[in-house]
């Protein structure tokens, strides 16, 4: 007997999700209705509706349909783990992750269920989850190297340094010239604190690619040195990964108050928004989400060009420009805008000895910048590279350039920047003035 025979909608239901990953979704549509009316209880139509409807915007009828597929079929992990993920991506992770749990219970021994649960509990930040799962991957695919460098990873956030060094070391051990487990290491020893036990593997590095801007910077941290700023291509990558739930995690999980704090210090100076304002690190633009539309030019800056996907979709931000901090101001005319901020951007853009300067200078007459940073020890180096890859600046540093570059007041004040690990994250605030 044939499939066809025993599954009168299986034809309709591989076409349909031909359709809709080909992006043809009148016609996964109709297919879908033919399907629907063959077989009204089917709850893999409604799956493959759900996935229809988000994939045309419409949220909410794909919210309804996975229900449906969920509420005719309460035990079927397809249903299950597509509306998992749906509630993940639209950052509903209470619910997402209980959903992904019972799928996983269900489907055990299933690697695509597996997979999605993964991705759930990385996308809602909860390590616990994914190594926990990661571990049982183990368990069903012994040796997996994509699953020993995920959990390896997820080990070294959770600060089990030992425990991810040990599996990068094997999977060094095993193809020592591999790209992603050299680098693996190599970040895993700078969550440890030890950056230059990396140094064999960015000499490695190096000898696959010299020229590498990523690799050059490793190898600088593996020497024992501190470099004066990450690689755009760096923070890049990090943040094109992050974007699309980047808000939900840091205003939320890390009680990220800065863009509100910061927006309301201008707009108390400019309360008739008649400004223009350069948003360096504008990320998914929160600081703009802050400030509104501006009688003016809101221009924001970030070298993840899915960050500023993000930030576009705010409708409040002028332009754009995919750069970098220092090149930002280094290539901004004079005397062009009345507020600079940069929040939680030196972190990862370091140096301040020539950023400050130019900021300066690309400020009008009796312009301001808000500028934040992490604290650094002020007995040591005026900037430093902690475990967490992210610079820390020493605050009487900061001010001397401050004076140093020309302007007419600094203030600075203590702050929490954030929380890490349910720790909060110390830091300052400096506002400075240019002469009026």
């Amino acid at each position: 007997m044939s499939a066809t025979a025993t599954d009168p909608n299986l034809q309709h239901l591989t076409q349909a999700r031909e359709q809709i990953a080909q992006g043809d979704l009148k016609k996964a549509a109709l297919t879908l209705n033919k399907a629907n009316a063959q077989w009204p209880q089917d709850p893999r139509v409604f799956m493959l509706g759900g996935l229809l409807a988000e994939k045309a915007g419409n949220v909410q009828g794909a919210f309804d349909a996975l229900r449906k597929s969920v509420a005719l079929a309460p035990d079927w992990g397809p249903g299950l783990l597509e509306l998992a993920l749906l509630l993940a991506r639209q950052n509903q992770f209470p619910e997402a992750i209980e959903t992904a749990e019972k799928v996983a219970a269900l489907e055990p021994k299933n690697l695509q269920v597996l997979a999605g649960v993964i991705d759930i509990a990385h996308r809602a930040g909860h390590l616990e989850m994914a190594v926990r799962h990661l571990q049982r991957g183990l368990e069903l695919v012994p040796g997996d190297i994509a699953l020993r460098r995920l959990l390896a990873r997820d080990l070294s956030e959770q600060g089990k340094h030992e425990e991810s060094l040990a599996i990068w070391d094997s999977l060094v051990q095993e193809q020592p010239l591999d790209p992603q487990s050299l680098v693996g290491r190599v970040q895993a020893c700078i969550a440890a604190g030890k950056p230059t036990d990396a140094r064999e593997n960015t000499i490695a590095l190096l000898g696959l690619a010299p020229d590498d801007a990523v690799y050059q910077y490793y190898g600088q941290l593996a020497d024992g040195k501190t470099p004066g700023e990450q690689p755009p291509e760096l923070t890049r990558s990090i943040f094109d990964n992050m974007a699309e739930f980047y808000d939900l995690h840091v205003v939320r999980g890390l009680k990220y108050q800065l863009p509100k704090q910061v927006g309301d210090k201008i707009l108390a100076r400019h309360p008739d928004k008649k400004i223009n304002v350069l948003d360096l690190g504008c990320g998914t633009g929160l600081l703009g989400v802050c400030l509104g539309r501006l009688d003016g030019a809101l221009v924001g800056v970030d070298p993840s060009m899915k960050m500023i996907e993000q930030a576009a979709r705010h409708s409040v931000y002028d332009r754009f420009h995919t750069v970098n901090l220092h090149d930002a101001l280094r290539e901004t005319p004079g005397a062009l805008y009345q507020v600079i901020a940069a929040l939680d951007v030196f972190i990862y853009a370091g140096e301040v000895a020539q950023a400050i300067p130019n900021a300066h200078r690309v400020l009008t007459p009796g312009g301001m910048i808000v500028f934040s940073f992490e604290s650094a020890p002020e007995q040591g180096p005026d900037m430093v590279l902690q475990p967490s890859g992210r610079y820390a600046h020493k605050r009487s540093h900061v001010e001397a350039v401050c004076k140093s570059a020309g302007f007419a007041t600094v203030e600075i004040e203590e702050t929490v920047l954030r929380e890490e690990n349910q720790a909060p994250v110390l830091g300052f605030l400096v506002t400075a003035h240019k002469a009026a």
